[in-house]
């Protein structure tokens, strides 16, 4: 192995450690540095849409319903002002009832199952839907799911993996929910390729789209071959850590200004500026109540609404998709 390419890979591996992304496979990582991704045929689902090859189709979608009581009422506000078009359900938090009974009593609202196999807050923790018993891998010492990717990744059991992901969309089809797709919550299940599978089998055998951002979409370049239940997100958007709450703004008026012709999704993260979400966002300034009042205010904005009209943007959902698709 050459110098360049042996100090690509420590640079590589230290920029993915910091980020959090558990990516410890040789031939992914050598994937990630070549930037081998793989595209959608997107002129094909455009022209089932009715749109063509030049059109910019866009998924607004939130995440994280069931978070708290304020997340809730920001996406349920936000649905009913046509500000979103798609939204995903966790189904292992304390609100998550209040979320699906919305959904059930309004069918034409495009819901997903926000697959989650972290617990990222400080204190507002959860473990899975099974006993720990079952999947024991899957949960710390206080009975939680770990904290982070990482941890996550280098702990979990694939067989146990696949029986907790089962549960949450089999508890939420049980509670009347139709849900049109799968997604995963903080990216965990995105990263390592075995668990990657299991992502995209899920969405096979339960008739439902997989979201697959296109950084993961390099899973489908070697044994794994591409079903059309994952849909390969040609523009993904979402803030970065450590923007300031300033920028959030402007971050989203750029995405709609320079967004190019295909499939594109900005992920959002809705909430009010409440006392119950600010208790359970303490100490993480990413994706924190200041983030989530931000990102309500904006897509609920005539501003951002006149943008995206300006430019051309076609809105479509989840349940658009899997009506061409599947």
């Amino acid at each position: 192995m050459s110098i360049v390419v042996t100090s690509l890979l420590i640079i590589t591996i230290s920029f993915l450690h910091y980020q959090q992304y558990p990516i410890y496979k040789w031939e992914f990582i050598l994937e990630y540095i070549k930037d081998n991704r793989q595209k959608e045929d997107f002129k094909s689902i455009a022209s089932k849409l009715g749109y063509s090859e030049n059109d910019k189709i866009l998924i607004i979608h939130a995440d994280d319903v069931g978070l708290s009581k304020s997340v809730n009422e920001s996406t349920f506000e936000s649905f009913k002002n046509n500000s979103i078009t798609s939204a995903s359900i966790i189904m292992n938090t304390y609100e998550m009832d209040e979320g699906l009974k919305f959904a059930v009593e309004n069918p034409n609202y495009d819901f997903g199952v926000h697959l989650t196999v972290t617990s990222e807050w400080k204190y507002h923790k959860w473990g899975g839907i099974l006993d720990k018993n079952k999947v024991p891998s899957l949960h710390n010492k206080s009975n939680n799911f770990y904290w982070n990717k990482r941890k996550f990744v280098k702990n979990a059991d694939l067989k146990e993996i696949k029986m907790e992901l089962q549960a949450q969309i089999d508890l939420a089809k049980s509670m009347g929910l139709k849900p049109s797709h799968i997604d995963s919550h903080e990216g965990a299940l995105f990263f390592d390729p075995n668990i990657f599978q299991i992502y995209v089998d899920l969405a096979v055998e339960n008739d439902l789209l997989a979201f697959v951002p296109i950084e993961a979409s390099m899973h489908f370049n070697g044994e794994l071959e591409k079903p059309n239940n994952a849909v390969i997100v040609d523009q993904f958007h979402m803030l970065h850590e450590g923007t300031n709450v300033e920028e959030i703004e402007n971050f989203y008026f750029d995405v709609v200004e320079n967004l190019k012709p295909g499939l594109s999704q900005i992920i959002i993260h809705l909430g009010k500026d409440e006392p119950i979400l600010k208790e359970i966002t303490v100490d993480h300034p990413n994706f924190d109540y200041r983030w989530r009042q931000k990102d309500h205010d904006i897509m609920n904005s005539k501003e951002f609404k006149n943008l995206l009209e300006k430019n051309d943007i076609k809105l479509i959902s989840w349940i658009d998709l899997k009506k061409v698709i599947l």
